[in-house]
């Protein structure tokens, strides 16, 4: 799952309270301790009224100049330097980046405020007090924001693994349900009622297939990956049954190198493309039918041509819809469905075994 962008996480009026916040506390601290450290002493109410107030506004524009870069900093270490693949790296660059930012604004505001209203204390033990106070709150604020960004994720990433253990139980029973159809277990049934009158030994491999197809819809529908071989021997004892039933024009070829076999890719996504391939489209006789599979940039391609049944109804697209999410479950690649003059494409990623291991299990 992507991040969102840090703006929309902290929400700018959230970040103005939360700087004028700092800024407030940050007065009450510098005032009561110069006062009683003998630094600064303030006599009367009106004086310290003035000062709170101007140290305020100097402390929120100084925050101010904090908050962003810090942001920035932090959008930028997500993409260079991730918490869960370099930790050490990370706390390094970002404590001196946070250390280089509140150096430098304090720098930058404590020649603003000089310029403006010319300090009466030793402007050299000026500058040291302020860059040090500014970079110490660089560090509370830094690590306020760390902390703001990672429970909102944590929070975020709990809600989205509970939508999708809610969208993947959905997806499991369409597909099951899907399995189950009635009409290709009549079909099925049919065709196997004749077979055993013409060809016993036919119709016993008939047998065999059709249980192997339900046996594995068992074993696989909890499963958020299966193997790329696997998953061909799912669709032989599928287009089997099929080409039983459409006889020589129902024709499908594989040419995959023996290297991808071990890849993965959703259980029962190669079946719904064949599926559909051959229940949208009409298979006559002398026009044989050619189903055609292939891997092409690290993506099974099934093509097949276009022979639009003219009294089949229109797609509802949910096993397409159904197939996206189970795919963005896994990966951030998704399957192409494309229809061109005269084919229709479908390309499903694959993912090698070593990202399998590491993210699916």
């Amino acid at each position: 799952m992507k991040n969102r962008p840090l703006h929309s996480i902290i929400p700018l009026t959230t970040i103005l309270w939360l700087l004028l916040a700092i800024a407030l506390s940050i007065q009450a601290v510098l005032i009561s301790y110069n006062h009683f450290t003998g630094f600064y002493t303030i006599t009367t109410v009106s004086e310290l009224a003035g000062r709170f107030l101007w140290g305020t506004f100097l402390s929120f524009i100084a925050a101010s100049f904090l908050a962003y870069p810090n942001l920035f900093v932090i959008r930028f270490l997500d993409e260079r330097y991730p918490w869960d693949m370099s930790g050490m790296r990370r706390i390094f660059a970002q404590a001196f980046l946070t250390l280089l930012i509140g150096l430098s604004i304090g720098f930058l505001i404590t020649t603003a405020s000089h310029l403006i209203n010319a300090y009466s204390e030793d402007i050299i033990r000026v500058y040291v007090f302020n860059m040090i106070v500014v970079a110490v709150c660089n560090i509370v604020l830094m690590t306020l924001f760390e902390a703001w960004i990672f429970f909102y994720r944590q929070s975020e990433s709990e809600k989205r693994n509970l939508e999708l253990s809610r969208e993947l139980s959905s997806i499991r029973f369409e597909v099951l349900k899907n399995q189950m159809n009635p009409h290709f277990m009549f079909n099925s049934l049919n065709v196997l009622s004749s077979l055993i009158e013409e060809d016993t030994e036919k119709s016993q491999r008939f047998i065999e297939e059709f249980s192997s197809i339900y046996r594995y819809v068992l074993d696989t529908i909890e499963k958020h990956v299966v193997t790329l071989e696997r998953e061909l021997e799912f669709a032989r004892s599928y287009m089997f049954l099929q080409q039983i039933r459409h006889g020589d024009e129902l024709i499908w070829s594989v040419e995959i190198q023996s290297e991808w076999l071990q890849s993965y890719l959703p259980p029962l996504s190669l079946q719904l493309v064949l599926e559909n391939a051959i229940k949208h489209n009409k298979i006559e006789k002398g026009n044989p039918f050619h189903i055609y599979l292939s891997i092409k940039d690290e993506k099974l391609v099934v093509v097949n041509p276009v022979k639009p049944k003219i009294s089949y109804k229109k797609s509802t697209g949910l096993g397409q819809r159904n197939l996206k999410k189970r795919y963005e479950m896994i990966s951030n690649r998704e399957p192409e469905f494309r229809l061109d003059t005269d084919r229709y494409v479908v390309t499903l990623p694959l993912i090698r075994e070593e990202h399998a291991e590491h993210t699916y299990r």
